[in-house]
């Protein structure tokens, strides 16, 4: 079979195409033909040495995808050959609340990746997709639909006539717009582009702000709210963006802080954070029992995740280099 291994170094020239066996499935353990992997900002980090500056060994990377069961290993029993399946993205989460040991169960690094032909995993660490989902839209779901399911519904509670403030439109933005929409709330959108925001408000946005034009961003959303503040801000930006997103929040608000996007470490002003009553909340994708109950809701409402473009697996260098640009609309995708 076909796979990308990260070997003898770091960077997109240190990922190429290598020809392996097909692994065989163990006890519990499943064989999947994957037919589509979507990309988040994460596998660039993860090719870059950002999060584990050490390579220990060859390393397929790439967190997020959906295949099918081709073969399965003694006593696997929960999903019949072909089914569709996607995996969890913290591989031992399967509910409550994580622990410190759950993050040495990441696809994608620690553990090998999804960017393959075949893969083999422990069936407990998969779900199955919305049927209505095209493969390369079903991909898009492990991250990015749990990180904003995770974000929006299980710790943010919004509901009908809240004010969510979502900054870019990334695959976790516009799902967590998405999101937001299905529960009712009122929805603004930050970006750089007057174009993007455009496409939010096809999407169910109610207001865009360009933070170019309106660096104040914080102001603008003060204005829109009458001088309550947003109930809910996803913050991706980090460094550059955490202030903001607490002078803009009503009292009692939560943010969300999903990405890193300007900067790893932030300069929180305390008072102002303090006054708001600002509840900052982390968010590290979900368990296994969240990307459940958001399949449930995408099902029922028959919500389609945003694709920006689909490239074939022998371009899979060129896709990542794609995101690593920064300037695409939803999810980047590679389908085989």
């Amino acid at each position: 079979m076909k796979a990308y291994v990260l070997q003898g170094g770091f960077g997109l020239d240190r990922l190429s195409e290598a020809d392996r066996a097909v692994p065989t499935p163990g006890q519990g353990e499943v064989l999947i033909r994957m037919k589509a992997v979507s990309l988040n900002a994460r596998d660039i980090g993860v090719i870059d040495g950002f999060y584990k500056p050490v390579l220990e060994g060859p390393l397929v990377p790439v967190s997020d995808g959906v295949g099918v069961i081709a073969a399965a290993g003694g006593n696997a029993g929960k999903f019949r050959i072909g089914e569709r399946v996607s995996a969890i993205f913290t591989q031992s989460w399967k509910s409550g609340e994580a622990t410190r040991e759950n993050w040495a169960s990441t696809l994608g690094s620690p553990l090998q990746g999804l960017l393959a032909e075949y893969v083999v995993l422990p069936e407990e660490g998969l779900v199955r997709v919305p049927e209505h989902l095209t493969d390369v839209e079903a991909a898009t779901l492990p991250c990015a639909g749990v990180t904003a399911w995770h974000a929006i519904a299980e710790e943010g509670k919004a509901k009908a006539g809240d004010t969510v403030v979502v900054q870019g439109t990334g695959g976790v933005s516009l799902f967590a717009l998405q999101f937001a929409k299905l529960q009712g709330a009122r929805v603004i959108v930050t970006s750089s582009s007057d174009s993007k925001l455009n496409r939010a408000k096809a999407l169910g946005a109610d207001y865009g702000i360009n933070y170019k034009d309106t660096p104040e961003w914080d102001k603008a959303v003060l204005e829109l709210t009458q001088g309550a503040g947003a109930d809910h801000i996803v913050d991706l930006g980090g460094g550059a963006t955490l202030n903001r997103s607490v002078s803009a929040l009503k009292v009692g608000g939560q943010i969300s802080m999903v990405g890193l996007l300007s900067g790893a470490s932030a300069e929180l002003e305390i008072v102002p954070a303090i006054l708001r009553r600002a509840k900052l909340q982390a968010i590290n994708v979900g368990s296994r029992s969240m990307f459940e109950n958001m399949n449930a809701a995408i099902e029922y409402h028959r919500l389609r995740p945003v694709i920006d473009s689909v490239y074939p697996f022998s371009q899979a260098v060129e896709a990542l280099a794609h995101l690593a640009k920064g300037s695409y609309f939803g999810k980047i995708c590679i389908q085989f």
